[in-house]
């Protein structure tokens, strides 16, 4: 039997295409798993938050696949992520300053037909950036038909329109 295992996935950095295959198979499945633990906001949201948790998967993960590193301390070290998102996550829902903290905060930078400075500055953002969201959201290359422009946690600019 560990014959078999060993021909089929292999040990180490020598691996051969078939190896290669068949660990790319094994940690596909193990990445489905290791996201439905997680839940769906690492893959919804697309905040700065959740995303930390998609690029250290898919590092971690890939070193099973070419054998960098020990495949079962990998894959440990995959769940371990995984688990630290969601204890995070959960705590932040019953913290909001720890939200804050971690998910960032909504500023308004523009309202009332003007452009907020202060937030924008703290956003690292211009005038321009904002110009871009509300033609791309409204197909209009004025602002006069915007009530607002929120910049949002997970960095995309809302765009809420005046009534006619």
């Amino acid at each position: 039997m560990m014959d078999a295992i060993f021909v089929l996935f292999g040990e180490g950095r020598n691996l051969d295409p078939l190896q290669m295959g068949m660990r790319s198979i094994v940690v596909f499945l193990i990445a489905l798993v290791l996201i439905r633990v997680s839940g769906r906001r690492s893959f919804g949201q697309r905040s700065p938050f959740d995303s930390v948790v998609v690029i250290l998967l898919g590092a971690t993960l890939s070193r099973a696949i070419v054998g960098a590193s020990p495949f079962v301390a990998t894959v440990v070290a995959s769940l371990a992520i995984v688990l630290c998102h969601r204890m995070l996550a959960w705590a932040c829902m019953r913290s909001r300053g720890l939200e804050r903290l971690v998910g960032g905060v909504e500023r308004e930078v523009f309202s009332n037909g003007a452009f907020n400075a202060h937030e924008m500055d703290a956003a690292l953002i211009t005038s321009t950036d904002v110009q871009e969201s509300v033609r791309q959201k409204t197909g209009s290359r004025t602002m006069d038909n915007v009530a607002a422009a929120i910049l949002e946690r997970n960095g995309e600019v809302s765009v809420i329109r005046k009534n006619a």
